[in-house]
């Protein structure tokens, strides 16, 4: 249920409503908006439909939600949220670049990926630490020591760090490290994961599953936000179809059928979602103009020699030419690089 409260509630009738609520062993959930506060209630849904809010001083009404997912519904929020990670800010009207290798491979490699997308105009440089592959024997990752790397590079760049947890032990100490936690399409419906990291405060950079619907993209970014973390951000990185040119299917579509029903920042990863790095470009420029909030890209100071994703990462130029490509398409629709 979404408790709708009037325009002239005060915070009396405000924390009676929550009070009550309290009482009956349900869960309330407060946003305030521009013009109104609304409460969503997660728990028992028999009890709450009997709930009498509506005669309760304050209310306006209240809203029965249909989908599983609640508080990521327009339904709870009507305004964009925006998401901040130190200082810097994810949806509304801002473009968010996130950039950078797909595997943090040593501190060098790391300094000069940094350095090129810095210059570029990325805010956010992205590198896994831990590193989850299909095969056993394939790099899995500096681990630690690969954490310690993106710290010295965000101390010498000013970048913010945004990289993968990869399951509840290791959330104590990427937390730690990170400025913003990635959950990766692997881990999408890794529901203690998605419970623990949502006890933390540090912003969410959720992948969508590699065939998730929407649906279920949408209620494990619930998961998060029930346990109090509303700092998420969702990304598209394409789901596994028939289609085996690319990589995966990076479905634009996605990106605004979301936008219409949630609240939440949305931004594409065209690496992934393709595999190929002559599509990157174009699929770039194609979700900007489909209203994303940003992207994710890969990055690599030379590409042959990545030990990750070498064939779906750009040459420092590639990444230029994408950066002042999307600059310009963004500006069309109002957003500009934050």
């Amino acid at each position: 249920m979404i408790i709708v409260m009037s325009q002239q509630a005060i915070e009396e009738e405000i924390n009676r409503i929550i009070d009550k609520l309290t009482e009956y062993g349900l869960t309330p959930h407060l946003s305030r908006g521009t013009t109104r506060t609304i409460i969503g209630v997660i728990g028992d849904k028999k009890l709450i439909a009997e709930l009498p809010m509506e005669a309760m001083p304050g209310v306006e009404k209240t809203i029965v939600v249909s989908e599983s997912y609640k508080l990521v519904s327009r339904n709870f929020k009507q305004e964009d949220s925006i998401i901040e990670v130190d200082g810097v800010k994810i949806g509304g009207k801002n473009l968010s670049i996130m950039a950078g290798p797909c595997a943090v491979e040593s501190l060098e490699q790391l300094l000069e990926s940094a350095r090129i997308v810095k210059a570029a105009g990325a805010q956010f440089l992205r590198g896994g630490a831990y590193k989850p592959r299909t095969s056993p024997y394939a790099f899995q990752g500096l681990e630690r020591k690969g954490l310690e790397f993106l710290a010295k590079a965000r101390a010498k760049t000013g970048l913010k760090i945004v990289t993968e947890v990869v399951d509840v032990e290791s959330v104590p100490i990427v937390s730690e490290y990170a400025d913003m936690l990635q959950i990766g399409a692997r881990n999408m419906q890794n529901f203690q994961l998605l419970k623990t990291i949502g006890k933390t405060k540090k912003p969410v950079l959720l992948k969508r599953g590699l065939a998730a619907t929407i649906n279920e993209w949408l209620n494990a970014a619930e998961y998060i936000m029930s346990e109090g973390n509303y700092n998420v951000v969702l990304c598209e990185r394409g789901i596994r179809t028939f289609e085996d040119y690319t990589r995966n299917t990076l479905d634009l579509s996605a990106v605004a059928a979301v936008k219409n029903i949630s609240h939440l920042p949305v931004i594409v990863d065209p690496s992934h979602g393709t595999g190929k790095w002559r599509l990157v470009r174009p699929m770039s420029r194609a979700a900007v103009a489909t209203g994303a909030d940003g992207l994710m890209i890969e990055v690599h100071p030379d590409p042959s020699k990545a030990l990750s994703d070498g064939k779906q990462s750009l040459t420092p130029e590639n990444f230029s030419l994408v950066m002042q490509e999307i600059a310009a398409i963004a500006a069309l629709g109002g957003k500009v690089l934050s």
